[in-house]
């Protein structure tokens, strides 16, 4: 989490604005309220003072609270007004499970990880606040994509995306949503192949991390690296994305209660993975997803999110 301004310690050269009015005093000559100034010496710690130096040629001693960074001056009253008055969370137009539920490997202790898209009113969206790219609650689980970013990141084959789109544990689906989800194919495509080795060698990157330092295997991500494969896999040979997980099911279970030594799973992973590049190479997806009709899709949905007069 980012630190506080008034925490941070300004550098040499950062523009700033005085908060109030100074009177002179024998050391220093006074200044106006708004001045703008230049720090030229920063203190050792937040509780000394800075010393900035104003166009005019005099310069001063100053505590933190004197003054704002010129940049965070002008953008104040910005990230407040016409998003109050909205509930974006009432714009939600897809709401599903993701994650374990929806693969079919819940525990008791299993969390429900809640995805889906909310289409903002336009009077929003258009207005000099703008609208965040997602609403999030960390605390239940829940983060909703802007319909503009969730298709953006669907047309480069984001896997969680992918899943998201395809979850079979769907909760609440609009009209508009629903006409998205008949079109889920125009989505796939072969930069799959890309999005999805990345996703893998990230998977592994970490697990290896971990072998080496610790001396174990995250066996959860292991689960998942090899749930991943067997996902690009069946998306490259049969055109669509499978959630559930039944037919390796018992596999991944057994990955994650620790059953597969370390050789047999990093055996088990290049198996998949030259799956994984012969799927790649007899694909029948095309190269580049449909943008025509994602874009489409989106202009009829800004058009929807237009208020009546």
């Amino acid at each position: 989490m980012d630190q506080p301004e008034q925490q941070i310690l300004l550098s040499t050269g950062t523009k700033v604005v005085l908060l109030a009015d100074v009177v002179a005093t024998l050391s220093q000559p006074s200044f106006r309220k708004g001045s703008v100034g230049m720090v030229v010496k920063a203190p050792v710690d937040g509780n000394h003072s800075y010393r900035l130096r104003f166009p005019e040629g005099g310069e001063g001693a100053f505590q933190r609270t004197a003054f704002q960074v010129l940049r965070a001056y002008q953008t104040e009253g910005m990230n407040t007004g016409v998003l109050e008055e909205f509930d974006l969370q009432e714009h939600v137009i897809y709401r599903c499970v993701i994650g374990s539920r929806a693969y079919g490997l819940q525990h008791e202790q299993s969390d429900t990880d809640l995805r889906g898209i909310y289409l903002p009113p336009a009077r929003a969206h258009w207005s000099l606040y703008g609208i965040p790219e997602q609403l999030e609650n960390k605390d239940n689980e829940e983060c909703y994509w802007e319909l503009q970013k969730f298709l953006v990141l669907a047309l480069k084959a984001n896997p969680n995306i992918l899943e998201c789109l395809c979850s079979p544990l769907v909760l609440y689906s609009s009209p508009l949503a629903e006409e998205l989800r008949e079109q889920r194919h125009i989505f796939y495509s072969r930069l799959a192949y890309q999005t999805y080795n990345g996703y893998v060698l990230s998977q592994f990157k970490k697990m290896t991390h971990r072998k080496e330092q610790m001396g174990d295997v995250n066996y959860k991500h292991a689960m998942h690296l090899i749930r991943l494969l067997h996902s690009g896999i069946h998306l490259l040979s049969q055109g669509e994305v499978k959630v559930r997980v039944d037919t390796f099911r018992d596999e991944l279970l057994s990955i994650r209660h620790g059953e597969m030594s370390w050789e047999h799973l990093n055996k088990r992973r290049l198996a998949l993975h030259a799956k994984f590049e012969e799927a790649y190479t007899n694909t029948r997806l095309p190269e580049r997803p449909d943008y025509a009709r994602a874009n489409e899709f989106l202009i009829k949905a800004r058009r929807s999110a237009v208020e009546d007069p």
